[in-house]
């Protein structure tokens, strides 16, 4: 078959030689009887079709300058169109013509020719500007050439013919193109500045083309690309023609171009793109396309009715048009097994969490299943960055009684706590706009407040908490939070006044008086809900527990900055309602109150202490002395000391052990503490539990604390004046009786030599020997063969052992001899040379030398440079009377509470399962039972 032939129009140059031509001539031309076309026509046919959707053609027809005579050919073609040109909003004909006249195109030359004169038939008319404004809507899909488009001032030409040429073949082509120019930003706002939305707004309601529509919408949303220009462009009115369009249900295509640029508009919805889209329909068609099977339109919707939320005014809309089961569902899903990531999960979160501003919305999200979702939220580790919000939205439901038992049930308390002692986020600022919908006369001051004070106060003044907006100030927010000024106080009162303390301490809050302000800060969400479960009639299934009490002391305790009093009064709150009392014994409440307050030991600090400053300690003593002074009220009271009875009597084991642990801290009449404690067993009740498996992580802590108190409750009344102890370090030595025998003319001269089993001998008197223990009068004066030797074996006797003996028996008494086998601390007792001369002062019958060594392990182990460590090591000796020791320095009135814990540990540890020995040494201790004995000192 023979080849085609080739045609003029093949070539680049000649079509670009046509193009030149009639841009600068005319539209006209001598037509082509056999293809009825003008050489023009088929120049930009083959443009269009060959030339430019070539590989590289569009880069070939920029450097040949083919975007100049293009574009005004553009300028020549509209100036001649025979429809009426009509200047859209925001342009007029005069600026257009002067800024095309100032453009860098070149000037249309001499007077038009009779071709331009004479009217052109419409058809070839439009046909030109089709195939010229196709040809440059395709080379706009290249950076370069929109770059050159806009410098050639191509935008305005576009626009002018927006403006005057109504066919909607020529609409669509100048659309698009503008839309592609509209991909770069500098192009975009020049666009914005040339008019030309208002005329893409007009084609809207006036084009009945779908192609049209769609490049108008999608011009529109190209034109969308930053925050200002979407704003102008709802201001525009450009958001309700495309609600309208989407209420039409059009065509597929159509639907999919109106979510994306909807979607595109919505971001950072303002206040204009939400009162259109509301007005113009598009809400229920957009919850309907939440179900589309195409997924770009069915997240494209979610998207739109999630960025709605943003403004308080569409909520309610939005609620009853079924927003919040959609976005709901899609959350649910999303976070499902199979769901995506965190990224997609947070506008439809942030979106949940503004549907909690409205009341209407809170019961339809409650009976959907938003509490549970919200719940899973909190509990999520991977959404802490989510958690501030969530714990400002749980606060709408602060007085719907059953949502909040719902979320008790759900275990939001310790939830709450955890977020009080964790680390908290911040919370993303939302403008005014998302303030709740149920009062839309609120107005919001201008200045800078911050994101949960302006997402709360609201709802607050809606439920009663706050009479006004007036009455809750933006000072409260973290950024202005300074305290009121103080009453002008007289002369004498203010030369009196201290330096200020800290938050005051209430013990009954009474309400809130206007004229002081508490500071919101992040934690003020999680503090109002937990206010809110401590008003209920019984609060302490929820807020009397460890995690909560954890979670309250360690905000109190660790905060940056003076604590919320709110977070006090809570406190309070608990302490003085008789319902949370047996709550407080149970879950050793009321020790973890001392011990973490008044004795400064939080969890963490067991068993290495922080340091805290001197100044915040004395303000958690005084707060924790106030709360534990409260639960003594409710002990002491009728109702309390039948619960207590009860507890001890009938309760659990566990419960029995914690009442008998709690009572020491809580009961001070002696009647009501010595009865239970006393009489009916409680004390030893708690002894027996401290060899058994623990309870709590922190029992042995506070039961050597309850002990502690105990004593000193028990003492005074068996000896109110305690001589003070003197301490065994300062004891001078006495004069040694043995030490003249070891030298070289000893006087008297030994008559006697013990041998040894490393074979040493030491010298001895036999007279003295004899009368000093009644074993050694036997051995040595009695019937016994050893009574007619000179050299007596000592089998079983190490030299460090017998040296204490051989001293004992000459007389010596305090002569330093028995220090001379005790190890230093820190060296294991069992099985040292300690151990066994006391095994042998036992063995010869020598109690005296006992008392003594065990006088000197004391002295050694439990004085000034012995520790906790030592106790249990000094009681694994099995001693009776080291075991008071131990038990004296354990439970001593001036020891560190941390070191007393510790040695109790030691102690369980070293009795294992015989209980007994340890059980009678601290029953011995705490009732003072040998408080008259000379024993170790043991505050050295």
């Amino acid at each position: 078959m023979a080849a085609a032939k080739p045609t003029p129009t093949d070539s680049l140059s000649f079509c670009l030689a046509q193009l030149t031509a009639a841009a600068g001539e005319g539209l006209g031309g001598t037509k082509d009887t056999a293809t009825n076309e003008t050489p023009l026509g088929r120049a930009l046919l083959a443009l269009r079709t060959r030339h430019v959707k070539a590989t590289g053609g569009i880069e070939r027809f920029r450097a040949r300058g083919g975007l100049l005579p293009l574009l005004a050919l553009l300028r020549r073609a509209s100036a001649v169109d025979p429809a009426p040109c009509l200047a859209g909003p925001g342009s007029s004909p005069s600026s257009i013509e002067s800024a095309a006249s100032a453009g860098p195109a070149p000037s249309a030359g001499p007077a038009p020719s009779a071709s331009l004169s004479t009217p052109s038939p419409p058809v070839r008319l439009r046909k030109t500007l089709d195939l010229a404004l196709s040809i440059l809507a395709n080379c706009c899909t290249e950076g370069a050439c929109r770059t050159e488009v806009r410098r050639l001032g191509g935008i305005l030409s576009l626009v002018t013919i927006l403006q005057c040429v109504k066919t909607d073949s020529i609409q669509n082509r100048a659309a698009r193109a503008l839309g592609n120019l509209a991909m770069e930003p500098e192009s975009c706002g020049d666009i914005h500045s040339a008019g030309a939305v208002p005329l893409l707004i007009e084609s809207l309601t006036t084009c009945q083309d779908s192609h049209c529509l769609q490049s108008v919408v999608r011009a529109l949303r190209n034109l969308a690309d930053s925050p200002q220009h979407r704003l102008a462009l709802a201001q525009q009115g450009a958001v309700r023609p495309l609600a309208e369009l989407l209420a039409a249900a059009p065509d597929p295509a159509l639907t999919l171009a109106l979510v994306r640029a909807l979607l595109e508009l919505s971001r950072g919805c303002s206040r204009a793109c939400a009162e259109q889209l509301s007005l113009g329909g598009g809400l229920g068609p957009l919850v309907s396309l939440a179900s589309h099977p195409k997924r770009t339109v069915r997240e494209s919707a979610i998207l739109i009715l999630a960025n709605l939320c943003a403004q308080g005014l569409v909520r309610p809309a939005l609620g009853n048009a079924g927003g919040v089961e959609v976005l709901l569902g899609e959350l649910q899903q999303r976070r499902g097994p199979n769901g995506a990531g965190p990224a997609s999960q947070q506008p439809l979160v942030r979106a949940v969490c503004l549907l909690c501003r409205e009341a209407i919305n809170r019961a339809r999200l409650r009976d959907a299943g938003g509490l549970e979702l919200l719940m899973g939220l909190l509990r999520d580790p991977h959404a802490s960055a989510w958690h501030p919000r969530v714990v400002a939205a749980l606060v709408g439901f602060l007085y719907d009684t059953g949502a909040l038992g719902r979320l008790q049930a759900l275990g939001l308390v310790p939830l709450l706590a955890g977020q009080l002692c964790g680390e908290l986020g911040d919370e993303e600022e939302e403008g005014k706009e998302a303030a709740s919908w149920d009062f839309p006369e609120e107005r919001t001051p201008e200045r800078v407040e911050a994101g949960s004070f302006r997402s709360l106060r609201s709802w607050l003044i809606s439920e009663g908490y706050a009479a006004g907006p007036g009455d809750i100030s933006p000072d409260r927010s973290p950024e202005h939070c300074p305290l009121p000024p103080p009453p002008p106080a007289p002369p004498q009162q203010a030369q009196a006044a201290s330096p200020a303390r800290g938050p005051a301490l209430v013990r009954t809050p009474r309400g809130r008086s206007p004229a002081t302000e508490e500071p919101w800060g992040r934690e003020g969400p999680a503090l109002l809900l937990l206010s809110r479960f401590s008003q209920a009639p019984d609060p302490s299934g929820a807020l009397v527990t460890g995690p909560a009490l954890c979670g309250l002391l360690a905000y109190v305790t660790g905060a940056p900055g003076p604590p919320s009093p709110r977070a006090l009064r809570i406190l309070a709150r608990l302490t003085c309602n008789p319902a949370c009392l047996e709550a407080f014994v149970r879950s050793y409440g009321a020790a973890l109150l001392r011990a973490w307050l008044v004795l400064g030991v939080a969890p963490d600090d067991w068993p290495t202490l922080r340091a805290r400053p001197p100044s915040l300690r004395s303000q958690h003593r005084e707060l924790g002395e106030m709360l534990l002074q409260n639960l003594t009220v409710q002990a002491e009271s009728p109702f309390g000391v039948g619960a207590l009875t009860h507890l001890l009597l009938s309760g659990s084991p566990e419960d029995r052990v914690a009442c008998a642990l709690t009572l020491p801290f809580i009961c001070r009449k002696p009647s009501l503490w010595r009865r239970l404690l006393l009489d009916q067993g409680g004390l030893r009740l708690l002894l027996s539990a401290l060899t058994r498996p623990a309870p709590h992580p922190l029992f042995l802590f506070f039961a050597a604390d309850s002990l502690s108190c105990l004593q000193g409750l028990v003492s005074p009344i068996v000896s109110p004046a305690l001589p003070p102890a003197t301490p065994l370090d300062l004891d001078p030595p006495s004069h040694c009786h043995y030490e003249p025998l070891l030298g070289p003319a000893p006087i008297p001269a030994p008559d006697l030599h013990f041998l040894l089993d490393s074979g040493l001998r030491l010298p001895a008197q036999r007279a003295a020997s004899s009368t000093a223990s009644p074993f050694f009068w036997a051995l040595l004066a009695g019937s016994f063969a050893e009574a007619q030797m000179d050299l007596v074996p000592l089998r079983g006797l190490s030299p460090s052992a017998a040296w204490p003996i051989l001293h004992h028996l000459h007389g010596c008494r305090g002569c330093g001899a028995a220090l001379g086998p005790i190890p230093p601390p820190g060296q294991p007792l069992l099985g040292s040379e300690a151990e066994e001369a006391l095994e042998a002062a036992g063995r010869f019958l020598l109690p005296g030398l006992e008392e003594e060594l065990e006088e000197a392990v004391g002295r050694i182990h439990l004085g000034s440079q012995g520790g906790p460590e030592s106790v249990g090591e000094v009681f694994r000796l099995g001693r009776p009377r080291l075991a008071a020791h131990c038990a004296r320095w354990t439970l001593g009135p001036g020891q560190c509470p941390r070191k007393r814990a510790l040695a109790l540990v030691g102690l369980v540890e070293a009795a294992g399962e015989e209980a007994g020995p340890l059980t009678e040494a601290l029953l011995a201790v705490v009732m003072g039972v040998e408080v008259g004995n000379k024993g170790p000192s043991l505050d050295s």
